[in-house]
């Protein structure tokens, strides 16, 4: 393997610059030089007839293979990889079902769980290749292997998500994500049909811990960047929409790292209609909090439990449940810290001491039932029932003293590199005691009926929010014996010649109390056909959406609102001789505000507040072709967004302040490719470019630029295996997005003081062995027998230790009155070691 081979030489010896092109023209020139013989994939599964009974005895075969199912309908078929195979599966009593235009990638291990009945279904509309399923809705599909296999701090779906071109984060403990200009409040999550919520309080990276979604557990991800359906909630930028998969037989899947471990138990009754997945995570932060450069003694500890069972009493009727506990704590107790930034010819130090500790804790608990009813072949009725219950607790005490001081160049000195006479010292006192429960209640009905290419859809759902917020935060500072007051206080100073009498405020305090709750009904309906014209495929879907909502707070007045949202999608796949689909979409798009948004800077509730409202405009294009008798896919998107009625907010870390008014307007543009495909055969690897530019004009001021204007965006998502040893497999990502605005002090009026953080560049490395898996088989003495699946490696994050900053501390130079920015780092580069085993 070219790369894993270059790489050990070329990591920690040559400048940054050098090393990023080495190993992007070492992806280029891999991909075109590795050649291998014909490889082979495997596709498996439970063939099913109508009643959801395993089928014994049917017949599946391709062009050159074939095989039966067991008794319990349980098949599995070898095909020849990287190229398009056609499976026909065929039972006496049922008709045929065709499963066309199948490409696998080498040693892929495809699952696939047909239903047989009892009239024949051409598969035709998709096509699965080592890009996912291509859809005519403008939504992007991500393979659950790939999602599981790739390197990442928070390995996931999130982490994957990061390297598409128009999905953004500059935090690398995070699992939030900006999509096209919009912040983390503005993306859609749903788990088979149930929308997740993300915790209120949460500010800094380093205190998130497991995401909601479980990859092992994943069975099917869309994901779209904008332009949705109408069937999709309120929502601004994206969806992401996750299906879990359903157990077809017993097992057990155990992963280990230095981060943590995951254990999921897979199950199914003995008739096929009980059956259940069962996941238990736990996962510690220490690895990566302690590569900073802030040293004292972190407890970031969090745990989850998630449950989904299906139960099929019928084959009209279905019930399933998805459970999950989560909680999560996060303690700190910090000691010092030492940073050193500015120029070559000005090196300054900040160097802070600290005393006390923060507490934080995040319970999550979510309890969801749905009910499937297939009234007949043609209609599907759903009911969907949810209750999120979440109790945060942020407690903190730390009181820092900090020392600004200048560095010597050693040019002069005796003592090169030591600190020069100080020219700030200061101390800060934070204290926070800040309490929030939130319960959200859904309850949901969805419906759909098809006939013929066509296919109306409806919904309507109830939501009922109730929150209750103490929030109790203060800092002061104190700079050589002197408390500094808040910027525009009112008060002059003239120390000490003219004594200072004013009462002591703290520099920022918010004291505030509020009880909250929401009622919200909404509905919707869309209609959809696939039909031709002139020999070229058509789609379009339209459809609308409504929402009523009224607002509720203690001592202060209800509010009630209603939006009306159209939208609609077209393509069309033109009867060329190259594929080549075109997409276009839009609509307007409304986000109701949940509680962060009602909530200003000082803690007031304004249920007066309305719905943000963007209109939206999204072109697409996808062009499929072979390159080196191998499929690649080239996908480029361009989108336009108008905002009214925008609800101007400040980011820091992960924390989004709202000033709860509705009075500013903002715009969103920008375009997107990505390349993807078998560059190495049997594996897939993209290349994704994004450009945006967002701005928002606060108050008929002028047009500044939004907390989230991610200029450019570059990823790169490389898988490489050696040709002679092909269990030997690498996994790369690479990220560089230019700098967020966000530099300056977070009470500084942006009009004033437009800064931007540093770029972010970041690499991450995965090296796993195959010991045992679906195409490698071992003697039957050997130990090994008692897996079905088992691989080990290692993870490099943050390959070539760069330094990524995602905020400022600010602090002051009493000899010059100047306020300087000081990075606070993420994290450094981290050896994380990983073994799976499944049984």
């Amino acid at each position: 393997m070219l790369v894993i081979a270059v790489l050990s030489q070329v990591l920690f010896t040559e400048n940054e610059t050098l090393r990023l092109l080495k190993l992007f023209f070492l992806v280029v020139l891999t991909s075109s030089a590795t050649t291998l013989k014909a490889q082979t994939a495997t596709i498996t599964g439970v063939v099913f007839d109508e009643n959801q009974t395993p089928l014994p005895n049917v017949n599946i075969a391709s062009k050159n293979q074939g095989t039966f199912s067991d008794v319990n309908g349980f098949y599995i078929l070898e095909i020849i990889a990287d190229q398009e195979t056609t499976i026909t599966f065929s039972h006496l009593g049922n008709e045929k079902l065709i499963l066309k235009d199948l490409i696998l990638n080498t040693n892929e291990n495809y699952e696939f769980n047909p239903v047989l009945k009892n009239k024949a279904i051409l598969i035709a509309e998709v096509v699965v290749t080592p890009v996912g399923s291509r859809y005519a809705k403008g939504i992007t599909t991500i393979s659950s292997d790939m999602v599981r296999n790739i390197p990442g701090p928070n390995a996931g779906a999130e982490n994957i998500l990061k390297l598409l071109p128009g999905v953004s984060s500059n935090n690398e403990l995070s699992t939030q994500y900006m999509v096209r200009g919009g912040n983390f409040d503005e993306n859609l999550v749903y788990v088979n049909d149930i929308e997740i919520y993300r915790p209120f309080l949460i500010r800094s990276g380093q205190q998130e811990g497991l995401s909601f979604i479980n990859s092992d557990m994943i069975g099917n991800l869309q994901f779209s960047a904008g332009g949705f359906q109408a069937k999709y909630g309120d929502k601004l930028s994206s969806v992401l929409d996750i299906s879990y998969k359903t157990a077809v037989d017993f097992g057990l899947k155990v992963t280990a790292t230095r981060l943590g471990t995951s254990t999921t138990l897979e199950s199914v009754s003995k008739n096929k209609k009980l059956s259940s997945l069962t996941s238990v995570r736990s996962r510690d932060n220490s690895l990566f909090v302690n590569s900073q450069n802030s040293n004292g003694n972190y407890d970031p500890s969090f745990f989850d439990i998630q449950q989904y069972t299906t139960y099929i009493f019928s084959n009209k009727l279905r019930l399933s449940y998805l459970g999950n506990i989560s909680i999560n704590n996060y303690r700190n107790q910090p000691f010092t810290r030492q940073t050193n930034f500015g120029t070559l010819n000005d090196i300054k130090t900040l160097t802070v001491h600290y005393a006390g500790s923060e507490k934080n804790q995040y319970r999550t608990h979510l309890n969801a039932l749905k009910a499937e009813y297939q009234l007949n072949e043609r209609t599907t009725l759903k009911l969907i029932s949810s209750l999120y219950f979440n109790r945060e607790q942020e407690y903190s005490d730390v009181i820092s003293q900090y020392r600004l001081s200048e560095v010597n160049d050693g040019l002069e000195v005796e003592s090169p590199g030591e600190p020069t006479p100080i020219n700030g010292l200061a101390t800060q006192y934070n204290r926070a005691r800040n309490d929030l429960d939130a319960k959200i209640f859904n309850l949901e009905h969805k419906g759909s009926h098809s006939k013929g290419g066509k296919v109306i859809s409806w919904g309507l759902k109830l939501e009922h929010t109730d929150i209750r917020d103490q929030i109790r935060e203060s800092e002061f500072i104190d700079s050589l014996g002197y408390m500094v007051r808040p910027p525009n206080s009112g008060y002059n100073r003239n120390e000490p010649e003219i004594p200072f009498e004013a009462p002591l405020v703290p520099y920022e305090g918010i004291i505030a109390r509020n009880s909250v709750n929401t009622n919200k009904l909404s509905g919707f309906v869309q209609y959809s056909q696939r039909t031709e014209w002139h020999e070229h495929n058509i789609y379009y879907n339209l459809g609308a959406r409504v929402s009523h909502w009224t607002v509720n707070a203690k001592n202060l007045r209800s509010d009630s609102h209603t939006i009306f949202s159209p939208r609609a999608q077209f393509s069309i796949k033109p009867n060329w001789t190259k594929d080549m689909l075109f997409r276009l979409s839009g609509g307007v798009y409304q986000q109701p505000p949940l509680y962060r948004e009602l909530r200003d800077y000082n803690g007031t509730v304004h249920p007066e507040v309305e719905a943000q409202k963007s209109y939206h405009l999204v072109y697409g294009n996808q062009y499929s072709f072979k390159l080196w008798q191998r499929p690649f896919t080239l996908n480029a998107e361009a989108y336009w967004k108008k905002m009214t009625h925008v609800n101007p907010y400040t980011l820091e870390d992960v924390r989004i302040r709202y000033a709860a008014q509705n009075n500013a307007k903002a715009y969103a543009y920008g375009a997107e490719l990505r390349l993807n495909g078998a560059f190495v055969p049997g594996t897939e690897s993209w290349f994704s470019l994004g450009y945006l530019k967002t701005e928002e004009n606060i108050n008929e001021r002028g047009y500044i630029s939004r907390p989230t204007d991610q200029r450019l965006k570059v990823g790169i998502l490389f898988q490489d295996y050696m040709p002679e040893v092909p269990d030997l497999k690498m996994y790369l990502n690479l990220v560089y997005n230019t700098g967020l605005p966000g530099g300056s002090p977070s009470y500084t009026d942006p009009y004033l003081y437009q800064n931007r953080l540093k770029d972010y560049k970041r690499a991450d490395l995965g090296i796993s062995y195959i010991f045992v898996g679906a195409n490698k088989s071992n003697d039957k003495n050997s130990f090994l027998r008692v897996f079905k699946d088992l691989s080990g490696g290692f993870e490099i994050f943050n390959l070539f230790n760069n330094q990524n900053s995602i905020t400022n501390t600010w602090v002051r130079d009493l000899i010059n009155e100047q306020q300087f920015a000081v990075p606070n780092f993420m994290t450094g580069r981290v050896l994380n070691i990983k073994i799976e085993m499944r049984f």
